[in-house]
């Protein structure tokens, strides 16, 4: 099993950063795809940025050019910055872990744009 804690969510104003942390701890295995996904009321959860163990990104047409999705293996952490945020980015941001056959999610942080 392994467990995924997020951290970094909060209150900001639009045009601010935040920085959200995704620690995974467990039968973390060298292999694996890390990301972070988004749910904002009466949404569906959608992707947000993904990031292989070999460093490959993918990002939503939402957010290229303002978040970037950072990890690093040793420490099993995947950070995604986010800048230049709008009202639109509230959400409850999951991070989620994929190795091998398994899927791994995380209880989530909330993030609120707003003035």
């Amino acid at each position: 099993q392994v467990q995924l804690k997020e951290s970094g969510g909060g209150l900001v104003q639009p045009g601010g950063s935040l920085r959200l942390t995704c620690t995974a701890s467990g039968s973390v295995v060298s292999i694996y795809v890390m990301g972070w996904y988004r749910q904002a009321p009466g949404k569906q959860r959608e992707l947000v940025a993904t990031i292989t163990h070999g460093g490959k990104t993918n990002y939503a047409d939402s957010v290229k050019g303002r978040f970037t999705i950072s990890r690093n293996t040793a420490a099993s952490t995947a950070d995604l910055q986010m800048n230049s945020l709008k009202p639109e980015d509230t959400a409850v941001y999951y991070c989620n872990r994929k190795q091998g056959w398994d899927d791994y999610w995380g209880q989530g942080t909330r993030v609120t744009v707003s003035s």
